[in-house]
C-alpha cells in the first residue's frame, strides 16, 4: 500500500518535475522508421540463422510490449498507437507513439516518436491505465491528448506481448533476430533499420539465400498480428 501511494504522488509531481521521470534530450517528433523486416518459417530456422550470425552477436534482450488506445479507439483509427515496452523486466522502459504504418515488400515504414520513462512508473500505468494522461512532462502524452483528443476518460490497456531480441553487428549491418511470443502462437523475424532499406535487404536476402535459408516477406507488423489473434500464414 505504502509502495502503491509512493507512486501516485511521484506521477502527481509530474507536472512540478518533469525531470523526475522523463528523459528531456532532444529526441525528433515524428522521425520515420524504416526497417526491412523478414519472417523466417519456424524455430528451427529462427535457431539456424542465430547459429550463422553468433560471431557477430552484440547482446539479447528480453521485450515485453504493452499498448494503449482511447475507450472510443481514438489512436487506432487514426493508424496510431501507444506502447509501453520493457527491456529485461525492469531494467529500462521506453513509451514510443507510431502512427500511420505502411509495409511493402519487405520494407516497413511508420512515424514513431519515443522517449524513456521510468519502468515502475510504467508498471503503474499498465496496472491502471488511467495514470498515463497524467504525465504531462511526457511529450508524447501532450500529444497524444492533443492530437487524438484522448481527455478525462484516459487511455485503456489492449494487453501485449513478450519478444526476445538478439542484435547483431553483421556486414555494417544492425541485425535484430526476433522470436515474439503471442497467447497464441510464436513468430520469428529477421529486421534491419537502415537508411537504404533497399540496400540492407538485397544483402540480408543474399545472406539468407547463401545459407539455403527459407524466408518470406513480412507482410504485417507485430501489433496487427496480436490484434488479429492469429499468426500470418
Amino acid at each position: 500500500m505504502h509502495r502503491l501511494s509512493s507512486l501516485t504522488s511521484r506521477i502527481s509531481s509530474l507536472c512540478k518535475s518533469p525531470h523526475s521521470v522523463i528523459s528531456t534530450a532532444p529526441n525528433p517528433t515524428n522521425s520515420m522508421e524504416v526497417e526491412v523486416k523478414l519472417r523466417l518459417p519456424n524455430a528451427v530456422t529462427h535457431q539456424r540463422v542465430s547459429s550463422i550470425l553468433s560471431p557477430y552477436h552484440l547482446k539479447t534482450h528480453a521485450q515485453e510490449n504493452i499498448f494503449f488506445d482511447g475507450p472510443n479507439s481514438e489512436l487506432s483509427s487514426k493508424l496510431a498507437v501507444l506502447r509501453l515496452r520493457f527491456y529485461d523486466v525492469d531494467a529500462q522502459c521506453i513509451i514510443s507513439l507510431k502512427a500511420k504504418p505502411l509495409i511493402s515488400n519487405g520494407i516497413s515504414r511508420i512515424e514513431e516518436d519515443e522517449e524513456p520513462i521510468d519502468p515502475s512508473i510504467g508498471r503503474a500505468c499498465v496496472s491502471e491505465p488511467w495514470r498515463l494522461v497524467l504525465l504531462d512532462s511526457s511529450r508524447i502524452i501532450r500529444r497524444v491528448r492533443e492530437e487524438y483528443g484522448i481527455g478525462e476518460k484516459g487511455l485503456v490497456c489492449l494487453g501485449g506481448f513478450r519478444n526476445v531480441r538478439a542484435v547483431y553487428e553483421w556486414n555494417g549491418l544492425k541485425l535484430e533476430l526476433d522470436e515474439t511470443h503471442y497467447d497464441f502462437g510464436m513468430n520469428y523475424e529477421i529486421e534491419c533499420e537502415s537508411s537504404d532499406p533497399e540496400r540492407a535487404k538485397d544483402l540480408l536476402e543474399e545472406f539468407l539465400k547463401s545459407h539455403g535459408i527459407n524466408y518470406s516477406y513480412s507482410s504485417v507488423s507485430k501489433f496487427a498480428i496480436f490484434r488479429s489473434g492469429k499468426l500470418p500464414q
